[in-house]
């Protein structure tokens, strides 16, 4: 699953260049074989304006949300994109300068107002970007693109055009939530962002969304905590990109990097402080790994912990036998991993960014095992009876029960990222694959597929091509978990058509079809294919 490309031309960087909406979807040309199968829309979110007059972003989650959407209809395919129009994007465009702070990048206050309304801008505290670049997911019968702030924003995914903003604030006791819901079959959506708990501590809620309503009312309206974890520090609760969920648990994954709540609320009245100012790690804290009974919702008081690593993205949780098996994406060590993700870093020749990508965490795939039923006289014994993984947990004297990983997949500085898996039918079940996007020194360079059972890997790559995150789509009448295809969107620079809808088998990653565009599409974080 390894990389067998350098990169020399640094072809990569157009992926982060600013590029025009579309005022109609453009034609593709077809190699290969559409599927009959796909009718809907794939879906996609990332940046796409990198820069306001010559204010540039300077972070990876800075630049302005722009949707892409690719059709299927007749075998044939069209392209379209538009930006989203965020209070974030709209103010910028008007007023021709980055006006709402964003992850990386901070905005200054408007040079023309005088010093006494500056001075009282600051005080009415932060404005939070609604800038939602990072995916997109559906809410009953409505569509919602997102990033990780309490803002959500209600798109037609039709027209692309944007609907209204959503303050989730408004509804449930939560400061953020993040870009990565569990959608369950009949539609209801959880999620999990930090919050204020009893008196006056940080914690994490999960709420739940319910699915779409008879009386045809707003399923958010009706959104609610299931249950609380607690934070390890009262004022600093640990960055949370996902979570795990099975079939009757939660699993939280709190590691050691923090955001600094105080650091965070003066930040706002230090000039030139943004959002990345405020990330710190706890190198004593490791990684503490919280369960909760899903139904009805019940926090389990148990110590599990494991050595720091960061973590964005988990792969899938699943039961057995009394155990909680959680698969994820991990990054060694307590540093931030997006303090890589700084555009000047990413838009360095190669052998600049191979030298960056040598200081930074490792990336591993890994398996965690949680036993459910514990008790304190199995001191010091491996609690772990599943017969097919090599994971561990220890109970210490202290009731601590110490976890280390099944490593299922480790290249050194090359990252199986972006996982998907064929979640409609095996998200929280038992399940043998999961597809991704490798990353070569945080290049994105090929698409991967792991089988968690045997570590077998599959690479699909060519030269001078940057794929995405690639989205399964089970074939209708598909019996076996892998029956199906992947879809993801190619950036092919030195290519007469520069970037490319790919479809491939997901048995064995070979090419069904593509389906070229004239234009350049920038990076893409994550997206769903719309039947």
């Amino acid at each position: 699953m390894v990389s067998r490309f350098e990169h020399p031309a640094g072809g990569y960087k157009k992926i982060f260049e600013t590029c025009e909406e579309l005022s109609e979807p453009l034609p593709t040309t077809v190699t290969g074989r559409i599927p009959s199968f796909l009718k809907g829309s794939l879906l996609r979110l990332g940046p796409g304006l990198f820069e306001i007059g010559d204010e540039p972003f300077y972070h990876l989650f800075d630049g302005q949300a722009l949707m892409h959407k690719f059709d299927f209809k007749n075998g044939q395919v069209t392209y379209f994109r538009k930006f989203i129009r965020t209070d974030a994007y709209v103010r910028a465009i008007t007023e021709k300068r980055v006006v709402i702070t964003e992850f990386g990048t901070f905005a200054y206050p408007d040079p023309c107002k005088n010093i006494f309304s500056r001075f009282f801008s600051y005080f009415k505290g932060v404005e939070v970007t609604d800038n939602c670049l990072v995916n997109v997911y559906p809410v009953g019968e409505d569509f919602y693109a997102v990033t990780e702030t309490n803002y959500i924003t209600k798109v037609n995914t039709d027209t692309l055009e944007t609907l209204k903003k959503v303050d989730m604030c408004n509804y449930v006791n939560i400061n953020g939530v993040t870009a990565h819901p569990h959608i369950e079959r009949d539609g209801t959506v959880y999620n999990i962002g930090n919050c204020m708990g009893k008196g006056a501590t940080l914690a994490y809620n999960i709420v739940r969304i319910p699915p779409t309503q008879k009386d045809k009312s707003d399923p958010i309206e009706k959104s609610k905590v299931v249950v609380q974890f607690p934070s390890a520090e009262r004022f600093k609760p640990s960055y949370v990109h996902s979570f795990g969920m099975s079939d009757n648990y939660f699993v939280f994954v709190e590691t050691p990097v923090k955001i600094n709540l105080l650091k965070f609320l003066s930040a706002w009245s230090i000039r030139g402080s943004n959002y990345m100012d405020c990330f710190e790690s706890n190198e004593n804290q490791g990684t503490l790994f919280h369960i909760a009974r899903k139904n009805p919702g019940e926090y389990i008081d148990h110590k599990f912990k494991g050595a720091g690593i960061g973590m964005f993205h988990h792969i899938n949780t699943y039961e057995d036998q009394g155990f909680i098996v959680v698969d994820l994406c991990a990054w060694k060590g307590f540093e931030f991993v997006y303090n890589y993700l700084w555009l000047a870093n990413l838009r360095a020749n190669w052998e600049e960014v191979k030298k960056a990508a040598m200081m930074a965490p490792q990336p591993e795939v890994r398996r965690y095992v949680i036993p459910t039923d514990v008790h304190k006289e199995e001191q010091g014994k491996n609690l772990i009876s599943l017969p097919y993984t090599t994971a561990t947990a220890v109970m210490h004297a202290d009731g601590t029960i110490w976890l280390e990983p099944e490593v299922l997949f480790s290249g050194p500085r090359q990252a199986f990222e972006f996982p998907q898996i064929n979640y409609r039918k095996y998200g929280g079940k038992n399940y043998s694959y999961t597809y991704g996007l490798g990353l070569n020194h945080f290049i994105p360079d090929r698409i991967c597929k792991l089988n968690v059972k045997t570590k077998e890997t599959w690479v699909w790559q060519e030269p001078e091509s940057y794929p995405s995150e690639p989205l399964f789509v089970q074939t209708p009448d598909g019996v076996d978990e892998d029956d199906g295809v992947l879809l993801t969107i190619v950036a092919a620079p030195g290519s007469q058509r520069p970037a490319y809808l790919l479809i491939l088998n997901a048995k064995d990653l070979s090419e069904i079809a593509r389906a070229e565009v004239e234009c350049s599409i920038p990076v893409t974080f994550h997206g769903m294919y719309k039947p």
